[in-house]
C-alpha cells in the first residue's frame, strides 16, 4: 500500500439510512476489488455487540445489491465497533485505542452537518486527527454564512487538502462520461459557446415524494437539496473551460472560475412549487412554505456564455425519475429547403440517469421527391448504469487521497453565493398535482420562444 494511502476507515453514522442503502454495499465492493484491506471502525451509540454489527451489515447488503460471501467474510474480519455518543469524550478515547498503530485514518462523517464541527474538534482533542483525512456528506452548510463558518472550523483541525466534501453525483458514471465527452473530443469546442448554443436545459426529476423524511426535507427544500450542489456542479462541468490536466488543482480551478461567473439568482428568475399532499407528510408543518419543485433561469457572465439562458428544473412527484441535459443549438440563419422552419433546432442530449445516453438531434430529408425534412436522433453512446457505484468510486478515491471529484471550500461557497439571494427572498409558492411537470407558472422562467421539453418522449415533445 502506498504511504499516502489511508490505513483505516472510521465510520460515523453506521445506523443511518445512507449507510444502509449505499455505504456498506460500497465497502463490500471495495473489499471485492482489493481496495479496502484495513480496519473498518464503526462508531455508534447503539449498545451493539460485534455480532449485531455484522447482522446490520448483512441486512444492508441483502437489501441493496446482495451478499458476496467471500467479500462479506473479509469485511466482517476487518470490522471493529466503538460504542459511544459523538458528544462523549470517552468515545474518542476508545477510538484512539481502537486505532492502535494506524498512521493515516480516513474519517467518514455520514452524520447531521450540525455535528461536523464538534466531532472534528473531539477527534483533534483526543489526538486522532494527526495526518488524517475526513469525508463529509452534504449539505455543506445551510447558507453562505454557515458554509463559511463550517469551512473555517474544519480547517482549524484538518488542512484543506485532507477535507473531502462528497457529492455522489460527481461520482456517477454518466456525469464522468459527460466530462470525458466534452474534453476528449475536438468537434464540440468550436460550437460550445454563445454563437451556436441557444439555451441549455437541465431536468432532475423524481417520481416519488419525501418518503417519510418530511422533517429532513423541511430543513432543506429542493433548492438546497439538489440545486445548490448537484445541478450547479453539473452546469460547471457543462460550461467550464478545459482544465490544464485531470489533477485536483486544475479541475477545481476551472470549476471555481465558472461558478464565480454565475449570476446570483433572485425570485424573478425562479418559480417554486409544492406538490399537493406534502403538508400531510409526517414532520411537515401544516402551513409549510418549503418548495418540493424549483424552476430557475441562470446566466453565466463569461465571453463564452454571456446571454445564454441555463434553465434548471428539479422536483419531486414528477412524471418519472430522470436526470437529463438538453443543449439546444441556434437555428440556421436561412431556411433553404422547407417553406416552414424546422420542427425543432439541432440539439445535444445527455441523459445522466437512470441510464447513460449521449445523443444529438439532427434534421434529415424525408423519403420522397419533396425536399422536406424530419428530426432524427443520432445516439453516440447508450448504456445502463455502471456496476461501480458512485460511493465505491468516491470512497476509493478518498482512501487514495485523490480529491479531483470532491468539492473544494471555495467552490462550495461560490455555489452558495449563487442561490443565497433566492433563499433570503424566495418569492411565492405554487401548488402542483403529483404526476405533473410542476406548476404551470414554471413556464414563466423561460424566454418567450423557449419551451420545457419532455424527457419521456423520444422526439422531445414540449411539456
Amino acid at each position: 500500500m502506498p504511504t499516502d494511502h489511508s490505513d483505516a476507515f472510521v465510520f460515523f453514522g453506521v445506523r443511518g439510512d445512507l449507510a444502509h442503502k449505499k455505504v456498506f454495499p460500497a465497502l463490500q465492493a471495495l473489499v471485492r476489488s482489493g481496495e479496502l484491506d484495513m480496519p473498518v471502525i464503526c462508531v455508534a451509540r447503539a449498545g451493539w455487540t460485534s455480532e449485531q454489527l455484522q447482522d446490520w451489515v448483512r441486512a444492508s447488503l441483502e437489501e441493496h445489491g446482495g451478499v458476496d460471501p467471500d467479500a462479506f467474510v473479509h469485511l466482517c474480519s476487518r470490522l471493529h465497533y466503538v460504542d459511544g455518543g459523538y458528544d462523549d469524550p470517552q468515545t474518542y478515547v476508545h477510538l484512539k485505542q481502537a486505532l492502535g498503530g494506524v498512521a493515516r485514518p480516513l474519517y467518514y462523517l455520514a452524520i447531521p452537518p450540525s455535528l461536523f464541527d464538534s466531532v472534528a474538534r473531539a477527534l483533534a482533542a483526543a489526538g486522532c486527527a494527526d495526518n488524517a483525512r475526513v469525508v463529509l456528506e452534504k449539505p455543506f452548510g445551510h447558507d453562505l454564512s454557515s458554509a463559511q463558518a463550517l469551512n473555517r472550523s474544519l480547517r482549524e483541525v484538518f488542512p484543506e487538502s485532507a477535507i473531502f466534501r462528497i457529492d455522489h453525483y460527481l461520482g456517477k458514471e454518466a456525469v464522468l462520461n459527460l466530462l470525458y465527452f466534452r474534453f476528449a473530443n475536438a468537434f464540440l469546442e468550436p460550437m460550445w459557446n454563445r454563437s451556436y448554443i441557444d439555451n441549455v436545459q437541465i431536468t432532475l426529476a423524481e417520481d416519488f415524494g419525501v418518503q417519510g423524511r418530511g422533517h429532513f426535507y423541511e430543513e432543506v427544500g429542493a433548492i438546497r437539496d439538489v440545486v445548490q450542489n448537484h445541478l450547479l456542479q453539473v452546469i460547471a462541468l457543462l460550461a467550464m473551460d478545459a482544465p490544464q490536466g485531470s489533477d485536483t488543482r486544475s479541475m477545481r480551478s476551472e470549476k471555481l472560475r465558472l461558478l464565480q461567473a454565475m449570476r446570483p439568482l433572485d425570485a424573478e428568475q425562479a418559480v417554486r412549487g409544492q406538490f399537493y399532499g406534502y403538508r400531510d407528510e409526517v414532520g411537515v408543518a401544516p402551513d409549510s412554505q418549503v418548495e418540493t419543485f424549483a424552476a430557475l433561469r441562470l446566466y453565466i457572465d463569461t465571453w463564452r456564455w454571456a446571454g445564454v439562458p441555463f434553465y434548471i428544473r428539479a422536483g419531486k412527484c414528477l412524471p418519472l425519475s430522470v436526470c437529463e441535459v438538453l443543449v439546444t443549438l441556434k437555428r440556421p440563419p436561412l431556411t433553404v429547403f422547407d417553406a416552414r422552419p424546422q420542427a425543432r433546432p439541432n440539439y445535444f442530449r445527455f441523459r445522466l440517469g437512470p441510464e447513460v445516453t449521449l445523443a444529438t438531434g439532427a434534421y434529415v430529408k424525408r423519403p420522397g421527391e419533396a425536399m422536406r425534412g424530419e428530426t432524427v436522433e443520432l445516439v453516440a453512446h447508450h448504456s445502463p448504469d455502471h456496476d461501480e457505484s458512485p460511493y465505491q468510486r468516491l470512497l476509493g478515491d478518498a482512501l487514495r487521497g485523490d480529491a479531483s471529484l470532491f468539492s473544494g471550500d471555495e467552490c462550495v461557497e461560490a455555489a452558495w453565493r449563487v442561490v443565497e439571494p433566492l433563499l433570503r427572498q424566495p418569492g411565492a409558492l405554487h401548488s402542483y398535482t403529483p404526476g405533473s411537470w410542476g406548476p404551470a407558472a414554471a413556464a414563466g422562467v423561460l424566454d418567450v420562444d423557449d419551451q420545457w421539453y419532455d424527457p419521456q418522449a423520444e422526439a422531445l415533445s414540449p411539456c
